[in-house]
């Protein structure tokens, strides 16, 4: 089977989202070839290259999100082509703008998909869309489809800089409309195209799908919709999100619709896509799958722990609420004067560095130096260390030193760091975000997010109880290697793309009596690169010896 997979910032830039997890695809489904289709979201990305790449990847073509394409100048259409892109892009202008309120009708999904392949069409024809796109006749069409009746107040508000902007971010999501992928030596050839996101990288797999009739799976572990609207930071103009938000919801409705399957990441996902529209009957969840045996080396050898130690591991930002975690600690070291806390990460960028720096500070404020004697050296009950530091060298060893592992985050998507505790045995306290609860199941605990002293309680209830930590440990272990290994991961996926080329055409020029295309048009045999005879000869007549 040919998989085209489409990736979007990640696989397979040696730097990016998803790499690690689509490399282990790739790689396990060594019976399948795979065509890598990838867009790029900077120059950075770019210029630290690839990751080496299994034999099962046949192709590798690439193209840049990040460029700025097109003046604001004139169009180099003919007047035709011109009078196309109006309508195409007033259509889906004017769907944006309807949507614009949050209204999730069927009539302005058809409206924004048939401008959407409409668009797609004369940019096949015409060369690309990017220099009307981002052109005055592009940014007036737009100005039409805010000021025309019915169009919600945060449109009509728009002013021109603000149509400037919206006009720049739908260039840069729609340039895969222009992209030369969709022909029968590229992703027309596919038996399958694989979406490791929704959003920008699902684009072309639509476009295959329009053109070629290949069937598109869409894996979403993040989901994009989410991601755009957590991103829009507080600075952004209301009618910018406004209208970047309606946009972004009626792409995910129509990839939603079109997919033959889609593959969230956790039930957190699965009800994200199906408020977009999903079909209930296409959805199977599939968790990520991780690599197990580092930390499950950590959970077999003997307990090396110090039963008064927790453990926070993650990426420091605002979103982990290290603060909570720092105010429910102080809580604990009234119940338990002997407690520890290791705080074990890198921050997440500038936001994520000033972060740390206050939650450094906070803990010197909560927690002065203390010592046993006046002539001992204080020690900080709370300590900061990163990956690789020599207390703390390897991810495994730092699970393994503590006798509860915590969580404390008010956003989280699918909590690796957590999976990670349990492939190690350890017993966690868990905040109810994301995909928490869905992952641990029972064992470990889970409290409110932004309440220290649940938090607390939780931490000081497992720690007075070894016991009771360790059934829980045992628990966790055993769930995580059944559901959250790499194994599990790519045998789903080797099911899911069976099922799918199972009622899928894989010829689309041959057609039944009813013009339906035929399934199983090309037999499999056809594929393998050897002549063999048409007739077998186990068939074939036998000419017995005279007696």
């Amino acid at each position: 089977m040919r998989t085209g997979l489409l990736t979007e910032g990640g696989y397979p830039y040696a730097s990016g989202d998803a790499g690690l997890w689509c490399d282990r695809l790739v790689r396990g489904l060594g019976q399948h070839e795979f065509d890598l289709y990838a867009l790029s979201r900077s120059r950075h990305q770019e210029e630290q290259g690839l990751l080496p790449l299994p034999p099962q990847v046949t192709r590798v073509r690439t193209a840049p999100l990040w460029t700025a394409e097109g003046d604001g100048g004139a169009v180099g259409y003919g007047r035709r082509a011109r009078r196309r892109f109006t309508e195409h892009y007033g259509e889906l202008a004017g769907a944006v703008c309807a949507a614009a309120d949050g209204s999730a009708s069927g009539a302005v999904a058809d409206r924004f998909a048939n401008a959407l392949y409409g668009l797609a069409e004369l940019a096949r024809e015409e060369g690309g869309l990017g220099a009307a796109l981002r052109s005055d006749l592009g940014v007036r069409t737009l100005e039409r489809a805010c000021r025309a009746p019915g169009a919600p107040r945060t449109a009509r508000e728009a002013r021109v800089a603000d149509l400037l902007t919206v006009a720049g971010h739908l260039e840069r999501a729609l340039r895969p409309l222009s992209l030369d992928w969709y022909g029968e030596d590229a992703l027309g050839a596919a038996d399958l195209c694989h979406a490791t996101s929704g959003g920008p990288a699902a684009l072309p797999g639509l476009l295959a799908r329009h053109f070629c009739g290949v069937p598109l799976l869409v894996t979403e572990y993040g989901v994009h919709l989410r991601a755009h609207y957590l991103g829009q930071g507080p600075g952004a103009a209301p009618a910018v999100r406004a209208l970047l938000a309606a946009f972004h919801g009626r792409l995910a409705t129509e990839i939603y619709r079109r997919a033959e399957i889609l593959t969230p990441g956790n039930a957190h996902a699965r009800r994200w896509q199906e408020r977009c529209g999903a079909d209930r009957a296409r959805i199977r969840t599939v968790y990520p799958g991780m690599a197990a045996d580092g930390f499950t080396e950590a959970g077999e050898a003997p307990d090396r722990a110090d039963p008064d130690t927790l453990v926070w591991v993650g990426r420091v930002e605002p979103a982990k609420d290290l603060v909570s975690l720092l105010h429910a600690f102080a809580q604990v070291r009234r119940q338990e004067p002997g407690a520890r806390l290791r705080i074990v990460g890198s921050p997440g960028g500038p936001e994520g560095t000033a972060y740390l720096g206050h939650c450094r500070a906070l803990a010197a404020q909560l927690f002065p130096d203390e010592a046993e004697g006046a002539h001992a050296v204080g020690c900080n009950p709370v300590s900061f260390d990163e990956i690789g530091s020599p207390d703390a060298p390897t991810l495994p060893e730092v699970y393994a030193s503590g006798a509860v592992v915590v969580l404390s985050s008010v956003v989280e998507g699918f909590p690796t760091g957590l999976i990670e505790a349990m492939f190690c045995g350890r017993a966690t306290v868990s905040t109810d975000a994301g995909a928490v609860v869905e992952v641990i199941g029972g064992t470990g605990l889970v409290v409110p997010p932004r309440n220290p002293r649940a938090l607390a309680d939780a931490c000081v209830a497992l720690l007075r109880d070894p016991e009771r930590r360790a059934r829980l440990g045992a628990a966790a272990r055993a769930r995580a290697l059944e559901l959250f290994t790499v194994e599990q991961n790519v045998a789903a996926f080797h099911g899911i793309y069976l099922e799918i080329v199972s009622h899928c055409p894989v010829r689309r020029d041959l057609l039944d009596a009813s013009g339906a295309p035929l399934p199983f048009a090309a037999p499999a045999e056809s594929h393998v690169p050897a002549h063999w005879p048409a007739t077998p000869t186990w068939a074939l007549p036998t000419t017995e010896p005279a007696r």
